[in-house]
């Protein structure tokens, strides 16, 4: 029989409960499943979203879950936004331990005629407000010698698409951020990670599963035959932020179901079966 000290750290595996876990874009799709895998393993969350209700919505699931959470509307891309949210989540909670970068935005465009205003867009949301967050949240870290951020990247980051020249180039900034925040701010013991989802099911690709046949084909296009889920990123974030991965830092975990493996299938081999 397990004492309670003992049952309590079964219970507390990962040791994230009562770490303050400040998650963006958490209104929906990756971001709420991060935020709600983060009340589930016992933290305390902080839910930001431009979405103030669904954000709310967030929280209030996490609360269900038995976890304290708070949320605030927060404009990302808006650094007085983000200091004040910083300034709400050490009143809520007294610091922040862990930081999700997750907040982003998707707009289809060739590099030959990709307009500037959706460029500049598609960098302010999902690249410049990361390293806004990252040295607005992370100050409370830098100041404690204590931390983890984990950046959500995507397998985009190294594999060209078409129509998505503009959203792969602000990714691969984001895994480069994440090495330079791991490099930089390592010996000040806070950790940085970027964690690349592949083909995941969530609000925003929602539109591309309305054509008949694609969900069909992108699952038979991964080698574990079946799109992912925000919960299959999540599990993956989790682990990054907790103290399980305490010696893992300046790292990109590609979550695809190991469809990046998967070049070589396109080439033909006559003669091999």
């Amino acid at each position: 029989m397990l004492n309670e000290k003992q049952d309590r750290a079964m219970n507390d595996w990962l040791g994230l409960r009562e770490k303050v876990c400040v998650v963006t874009g958490a209104a929906s799709g990756i971001g709420r499943g991060i935020a709600l895998a983060f009340a589930q393993a016992g933290a305390r969350l902080v839910a930001l979203d431009r979405d103030r209700d669904g954000c709310a919505r967030t929280a209030e699931e996490a609360k269900g879950a038995g976890a304290a959470a708070v949320s605030f509307a927060c404009d990302v891309t808006d650094p007085a936004a983000v200091a004040a949210a910083a300034s709400e989540t050490s009143n809520a909670f007294g610091r922040c331990d862990v930081l999700v970068n997750n907040a982003g935005i998707l707009r289809p465009g060739e590099i030959a005629t990709v307009s500037g205003a959706d460029w500049n867009a598609l960098m302010e949301v999902n690249l410049t407000a990361y390293l806004t967050c990252a040295q607005t949240f992370g100050r409370d870290m830098l100041a404690r010698g204590s931390g983890a951020l984990v950046h959500i990247a995507s397998i985009a980051a190294s594999e060209p698409q078409a129509t998505s020249g503009a959203y792969s180039v602000s990714k691969a900034g984001v895994v480069m951020l994440s090495r330079q925040i791991a490099f930089e701010w390592g010996p000040r013991g806070v950790r940085s990670n970027a964690v690349s989802p592949g083909l995941v099911r969530t609000p925003m690709s929602e539109a591309f599963y309305h054509a008949p046949g694609v969900l069909e084909r992108r699952e038979a296009a991964v080698p574990l035959r079946r799109v992912g889920t925000p919960t299959d990123i999540a599990d993956v974030v989790v682990f990054l932020a907790s103290e399980r991965a305490r010696y893992v830092s300046g790292q990109e975990i590609v979550v695809d179901g190991g469809f990046a493996q998967t070049l070589m299938s396109h080439v033909p081999r006559p003669g091999f079966g």
